[in-house]
């Protein structure tokens, strides 16, 4: 079986549900968006919560989607970096739980980071992430041997604002033969960074990206940015929301709709796709069939607030594939 392994910023999620837009704009975060916060926009942040209904879960882009390959019974890792503190415990006893191999860097002076999402009734997540220990990580913190024995390596779009981690970390993968893949992770810092994600495209195998990410990139309509997105790239995928995803392997192409569920959390959403389009290729299934379970698993996720399935549904969603 093939094993994928993931790099991103490992966070802790704590999940808020929100009557209106109101709170956003009260705190300076456009709706559907991921914006960065100092510690200081943390602890502000945390006093907001405290007269909110709030829930935590293990969080991170690359992360989710290692967690959900792992429930469908795929081979992961993830290489990250946390706080010696209660967070980066509770995130490693989850990791343990779901048997993802972590392979945990400890920042002894920063806390694990934080990710606070706020979810607005029509089910879109806008994030205030205070990154911590996760902004510390370094290409001097990699090492060849993370990649021995892995097939893919995955690597969340959050990342891409450290060029020289990322670009390190490519690398080595290259090297040592496995296949790229990433995630384009938001609109806006696309925009930021659209120079080095052009630069590493060119060595990325597989893309994602939602339609306002495919857009900021290519300044195009998700059917044209799909083939802009796969001149770069061996597989483009874009996910085009209630419409569904579109994708391209060379002269291949697919297209499946979305689940017809009443959706309650995106949060996630992307990252489950990524995980049902990875378990299909790493089962040689057709660009269809990889697409197919993307959209089964994000169609699951959706109708739940946070990141975690229950095993009831992940049995649901195995006899399904």
């Amino acid at each position: 079986m093939s094993k994928v392994i993931g790099m991103g910023n490992v966070l802790v999620d704590v999940l808020a549900q929100v009557e209106s837009e109101s709170v956003l704009n009260r705190l300076q975060l456009p709706k559907g968006s991921m914006q960065l916060i100092d510690a200081e926009g943390y602890e502000y942040l945390s006093n907001v919560l405290e007269v909110l209904p709030t829930k935590r879960t293990t969080g991170g882009s690359a992360a989710n989607t290692m967690l959900a390959l792992a429930c469908l019974g795929g081979q992961t890792g993830l290489i990250g970096k946390t706080g010696d503190d209660v967070n980066g415990n509770f995130f490693a006893a989850n990791c343990r739980r779901c048997g993802i191999e972590f392979v945990r860097l400890i920042d002894d002076q920063n806390s694990t980071g934080v990710a606070t999402v706020f979810i607005t009734p029509d089910g879109q997540r806008t994030f205030g992430t205070y990154l911590g220990a996760a902004a510390n990580m370094k290409e001097s913190d990699l090492k060849p041997e993370f990649f021995e024995g892995c097939d893919y390596f995955y690597v969340e779009g959050y990342l891409v604002q450290n060029h020289d981690l990322i670009d390190t970390a490519f690398d080595m993968a290259r090297a040592a033969g496995l296949k790229t893949c990433l995630d384009l992770a938001s609109y806006n810092i696309v925009e930021q960074e659209h120079g080095f994600f052009e630069h590493l495209l060119k060595k990325t195998d597989i893309v994602f990206a939602n339609q306002e990410e495919s857009y900021a990139f290519a300044h195009a309509e998700p059917e044209e940015a799909l083939e802009k997105l796969a001149d770069y790239c061996e597989t483009a995928v874009v996910k085009v929301g209630s419409r569904g995803a579109i994708a391209r392997r060379g002269s291949e192409r697919a297209e499946v709709p979305a689940m017809k569920v009443n959706v309650v959390d995106t949060t996630a959403a992307g990252d489950y796709f990524a995980a049902g389009f990875l378990y299909g290729q790493t089962h040689q299934r057709s660009l269809q069939e990889c697409a197919r379970i993307g959209a089964l698993l994000s169609g699951h996720v959706v109708q739940t607030v946070g990141t975690r399935l229950e095993d009831a549904v992940w049995k649901n969603i195995k006899e399904n594939l």
